[in-house]
């Protein structure tokens, strides 16, 4: 299966289960992987054949940038949400991150995978 990816995007939002984490939004990094079939899109040379990469990112910058959620799970599964909705996705990989939130490590989050329900 093709894929298209959107690697190390950046969100600030509220994200956290302390009480310090909910007063001032922090940087999220996200990456997603999204699955389709792109020999249509490659033969035709039309955006309308594939999937736009510009728009998943906005959807999914402003909803990491609103949701304000308490964990970086609850995050990533919206996110996977928002990238299946959109047309010719047929499986996403989604990692979210933050950046510096343990100490002497770069990053800590998760990764998931879901597949579209038929």
């Amino acid at each position: 299966m093709d894929q298209v990816f959107i690697t190390d995007l950046v969100a600030r939002g509220i994200i956290g289960i302390n009480d310090w984490e909910r007063e001032k939004p922090q940087e999220i990094r996200i990456n997603i992987t999204l699955f389709a079939d792109l020999s249509e899109a490659g033969e035709s040379d039309n955006i309308n054949d594939s999937v736009n990469y510009r728009t998943v990112a906005k959807k999914v910058l402003a909803h990491a940038e609103s949701a304000k959620m308490y964990t970086v799970e609850a995050l990533a599964s919206d996110l996977a949400k928002i990238c299946l909705e959109m047309p010719r996705v047929q499986k996403v990989r989604v990692r979210v991150e933050k950046p510096g939130a343990i100490r002497f490590a770069h990053s800590v989050g998760v990764e998931i995978e879901r597949p579209q329900e038929l």
